[in-house]
């Protein structure tokens, strides 16, 4: 993904990603950011793209006890244990996203996104981990999508 510039840089305005890898790359970064600065995952990042095998989705869906213990010996990125666990746990749900509608975009246009993406925050929140209402937002509003910023 490009680095345009500091804070926003991994955001899709313009285009939306172009294949599920980014989806879950996205959605990963706004599970990690969550409660940390903008900059600290921003310089992080490249450790984290290396850490989590460029996030390729069924190389992350695979990762075992193993890995999680590799990741949380890893100082290149945050060692928080249950989002590293979310990360996997969101793989394997991007993985039967994909067998249910064919990629994570067709999900996405499948749903009702009235009343500011109401539906679809709840469905983020129920089919993956660590996806609240202000994760949800940030996460569509980095993919391009219309959401409005709710106080």
């Amino acid at each position: 993904m490009p680095e345009k510039n500091v804070r926003t840089g991994w955001f899709f305005r313009d285009e939306e990603p172009s294949n599920d890898n980014e989806y879950f790359e996205n959605m990963t970064r706004t599970v990690f950011q969550a409660g940390l600065s903008w900059q600290l995952i921003s310089d992080k990042w490249s450790n984290f793209r290396k850490a989590f095998k460029d996030f390729d989705i069924e190389k992350v869906s695979d990762f075992d006890e193993e890995d999680i213990e590799r990741l949380v010996s890893d100082s290149g990125i945050i060692r928080n244990r249950a989002k590293i666990e979310s990360t996997i746990v969101n793989a394997i749900a991007f993985l039967k996203i994909r067998e249910e509608y064919e990629s994570f975009r067709n999900f996405i246009d499948n749903m009702d996104r009235s009343e500011n993406y109401k539906f679809v925050k709840k469905e983020l929140a129920k089919r993956f981990q660590r996806m609240g209402p202000k994760t949800a937002m940030i996460f569509l509003y980095s993919i391009g999508e219309d959401i409005k910023h709710e106080d």
